[in-house]
């Protein structure tokens, strides 16, 4: 957290428990490593009276950070950046980070719909995305989690209605008509997909506290590195959400 890595982490908790006047041990930057091969951090759970979510999913990218990243800093040298994809989904009414896998840089967006709707523990009322989800196999996949859900993805500028948009329109097909109709913006409103603003606002909120990089050097541990941020922050939110009144 606070774009740290373990060893400066480490530093800064050993300062907090001293001034908070414990004997509390501080386990050291390499155990801190090891552990997160193995660490298993809890799932976002749903409250029980909560109701299907309505899912807001977004990808962005994260950095490597290796061994010579100090090099780069200190002498302005230029290095092709190796980095990995984080795809997440947002309850839209909570903010809570929901799911959050990690893939390849190469892993399409589409493709990675089935495994995060896997770590989602509720239903899902609603699945909102961008273009890069205008895909059948997308359609399909969320379908089927459950069936009644709501499917916002704006179809690309070349989408053209499916054969049976005369007789059994798709959600697809009626979000066609519906641009069709009223314009592409008038569209967004109607729909709910201006809601997706929030998911890029989450991403710049992930990115200014947690940072745009990963220091663990396995993807196992990467994967828990990211766990944790997600844990943290979901943290943050429960403890500091505000209180929003529309008065307009």
């Amino acid at each position: 957290m606070f774009h740290l890595a373990l060893r400066q982490t480490e530093g800064l908790i050993g300062s907090v428990i001293h001034l908070l006047g414990l004997t509390l041990a501080v386990s050291d930057h390499t155990t801190l490593s090891r552990r997160a091969k193995t660490l298993e951090v809890p799932r976002p759970r749903p409250p029980r009276d909560a109701g299907p979510l309505h899912l807001l999913v977004d990808s962005t990218g994260l950095k490597l950070c290796g061994a010579g990243e100090w090099l780069v800093e200190k002498h302005g040298a230029k290095t092709r950046r190796a980095w990995r994809k984080l795809h997440i989904g947002w309850d839209a009414d909570t903010g809570q980070i929901v799911a959050a896998p990690l893939t390849n840089k190469e892993r399409d967006d589409g493709a990675e719909v089935g495994p995060l709707l896997d770590q989602v523990a509720a239903s899902v009322a609603s699945f909102t995305a961008d273009g890069a989800c205008d895909q059948e196999a997308v359609a399909a996949t969320v379908a089927d989690r459950p069936p009644e859900a709501a499917i916002i993805v704006p179809p690309r500028s070349t989408a053209v209605p499916s054969e049976t948009a005369e007789t059994e329109p798709t959600q697809r097909d009626r979000h066609l008509q519906g641009i069709a109709e009223n314009g592409r913006a008038a569209w967004q409103k109607a729909s709910g997909y201006t809601k997706r603003a929030r998911a890029e606002a989450a991403i710049g909120r992930f990115k200014q506290v947690i940072g745009d990089g990963l220091r663990a050097r396995t993807d196992r541990r990467r994967a828990t590195e990211v766990d944790v941020a997600v844990h943290a922050l979901n943290r943050m939110l429960d403890l500091g959400r505000p209180i929003s009144v529309r008065i307009a």
